[in-house]
């Protein structure tokens, strides 16, 4: 259970403290020692910036020695490969990013794949990208085009023990349910409660009923006032009570 990414500058309180609302850090936390805070109370995050500039590889390696052991990162693969090069001729970005992001070593989470919603189905082109991966490494597809529904999409994600991405916006699903991995992962983009994007307790529970018995990665990415921390936790407390096992929240 984590976010996605922990560098928002609304996640800390005002100068003068403002005591209106929980936040994440406290009052004088540097930025430059955010990440260690946030390591020290989720145990997961998920680095969106990777998909709008890819890291160096000293960078990945910086962030596995700022975090403890048990950390683990999700990462967006770059746009370069998605969005620009829209899955054709794979291979150099692929490479490029893996031989940046195993700088994290057996930190490294899922890779997510975000395609874009003008992207119609293109199997044989996710089945190149998809072959491209070690079979160690996780990967996780979030196709946004309703033509990416089909029967040979699911075989092919099968085939490569690859995670379909599960979606919410509003408190409902965007994406079939398929279970295509030997893990699950979800994205929570925007609640419908109050005050904007918070999720309500009864959506949280219903996402909750819908998860699949394996191990799953949620990540909470309705940021704005601190939505996706406290939604983060409270889904976290719901799954305990129901006595699952969940990685650490505030």
């Amino acid at each position: 259970m984590g976010t996605s990414g922990w560098q928002y500058k609304d996640w800390r309180p005002p100068k003068g403290g403002d005591s209106s609302r929980p936040y994440l850090y406290p009052e004088g936390l540097p930025q430059r020692l955010w990440l260690e805070h946030f390591a020290g109370v989720f145990a997961t995050v998920e680095i969106n910036n990777a998909f709008y500039r890819l890291p160096e590889r000293d960078t990945f390696a910086q962030w596995r020695e700022r975090t403890p052991e048990d950390f683990c990162f999700a990462v967006k693969m770059s746009r370069y490969l998605t969005h620009i090069k829209r899955l054709k001729e794979p291979e150099e970005p692929v490479a490029r990013f893996l031989g940046r992001a195993e700088a994290l070593g057996d930190k490294l989470g899922p890779v997510l794949l975000q395609l874009p919603p003008t992207l119609k189905v293109d199997v044989p082109a996710l089945d190149r990208t998809l072959s491209l991966f070690p079979r160690e490494v996780k990967v996780a597809v979030e196709p946004r085009h309703d033509s990416w529904w089909t029967d040979e999409v699911r075989d092919v994600l099968k085939g490569h023990n690859a995670a379909l991405s599960w979606a919410d916006r509003k408190g409902r699903p965007v994406t079939p349910l398929w279970l295509t991995a030997d893990f699950g992962y979800l994205r929570m983009h925007e609640g419908r409660a109050q005050p904007w994007p918070h999720y309500g307790r009864a959506s949280l529970s219903a996402w909750l009923d819908r998860l699949p018995d394996v191990p799953t990665y949620v990540y909470f990415n309705n940021d704005p006032g601190g939505a996706a921390v406290t939604d983060a936790i409270a889904m976290a407390a719901q799954a305990r009570r129901r006595g699952w096992p969940v990685t650490r929240t505030p």
